[in-house]
């Protein structure tokens, strides 16, 4: 017994440790993702404090984490972590039953599970947590190491250390498709051994002489008998997911509705992309450094355009204000939220191929560049 307490108390410490740290790094997914659950559940009211929620969310579970591992305050941590899983195992089986959203996030970017492996994943990792619970007493020391309360400490503060700076500036480890060193061409291709989509269609037709609605499949639907039924409707359900591409739905749209992203995607020319998910909650304190970059870029043959969400209107006044002379363009916000979580943020591509990335906090001078 005392292994198998051991063994719970390292796969679920490692477990939290994961999960808080992918979440910590990238705190605008995890904000964002919350987001979607707001609105999904008729939970407006709770979007103004998403961004406080995924701090608490990913410290908290990397702190319980850290204590498991650690064996620090195991009768608090103990305790903490079997709510914490009873909690989420009930979220999770909600979110099973309605399906709202198809990832659940509890990874992040960095694993992506459906809706029934979170449940079935909650559900051994709640067995791990009564089992810690039950036998802590038992196979806890009394005498307290000093070397694991210090090392526990130490941990938990070096990561709210990366915390902090992947929230100022970009995440440390980038998990999205549009990560440095992606070509984006090559991510919107579907690959050629890519399994299809699987479904299951049931039919529903109507008993003429009874009146009665009965369900059928494709094999056994009674589309021959138009004496004694009558069809009603058709559904069909998925089975098996297919493969998509890693990038899809990415298009630069001009005021006049054309999509011009292959003239940039192939230039030979290198091209910064602006990225402005929100135009209305930009930070444009930087606002002429990201004129001077436009400007060396357009001394050296470099494209410079920003991509926006934004209606026209909204973007000739932000040209104004700032004396914004190069172009703009519209591409899809939750693309944009995608490619970069600064707001704005700055991508830097060579032929289609993602160079180098910067929040609005690094937005480069010529001469740095």
């Amino acid at each position: 017994m005392k292994f198998l307490y051991s063994f719970s108390r390292f796969i679920l410490g490692l477990t939290f440790i994961f999960s808080g740290f992918v979440k910590g790094i990238d705190l605008w997914g995890v904000n964002y993702k919350l987001i979607d659950y707001f609105n999904a559940w008729g939970m407006e009211f709770l979007i103004p404090f998403a961004m406080v929620l995924s701090v608490l969310l990913s410290g908290t579970e990397f702190i319980i984490g850290v204590s498991l591992i650690c064996n620090t305050l195991i009768s608090v941590t103990s305790f903490i972590s079997f709510l914490y899983m009873i909690f989420f195992t009930s979220i999770t089986f909600l979110i099973l039953k309605t399906n709202p959203i198809s990832d659940c996030g509890c990874f992040g970017d960095a694993l992506i599970l459906t809706n029934q492996e979170t449940f079935l994943k909650n559900i051994i990792l709640l067995i791990f947590a009564i089992l810690i619970l039950k036998y802590h007493k038992k196979y806890t020391p009394v005498k307290k190491s000093p070397k694991s309360i210090i090392i526990c400490i130490t941990t938990i503060c070096i990561f709210f250390i990366i915390m902090g700076y992947s929230f100022q500036h970009l995440p440390i480890i980038d998990f999205r498709p549009f990560k440095t060193g992606t070509n984006i061409p090559q991510a919107m291709r579907i690959p050629k051994n890519a399994k299809k989509s699987e479904y299951k269609n049931v039919f529903v037709y109507k008993n003429i002489k009874t009146g009665k609605e009965k369900k059928f499949s494709e094999e056994n639907y009674p589309w021959k008998d138009s004496l004694n039924w009558s069809f009603i409707s058709m559904k069909s359900k998925l089975i098996q997911k297919g493969d998509e591409p890693k990038i899809f739905n990415f298009n630069i749209m001009t005021k006049d509705g054309e999509d011009v992203k292959d003239f940039f995607l192939y230039d030979n020319k290198p091209t910064f992309f602006l990225i402005l998910k929100d135009i209305k909650t930009a930070d444009f304190s930087k606002a002429q450094k990201i004129n001077q970059l436009s400007v060396y870029a357009k001394k050296n043959n470099i494209n410079f355009i920003a991509l926006t969400a934004a209606p026209d209107e909204d973007i000739k006044k932000i040209r104004e204000k700032y004396n914004f002379t190069f172009d703009f363009f519209n591409t899809d916000q939750t693309v944009l939220k995608t490619m970069i979580r600064s707001n704005p943020g700055l991508i830097f591509i060579k032929k289609g191929t993602i160079i180098r990335k910067w929040s609005k906090n690094d937005i480069p001078t010529g001469a740095k560049l």
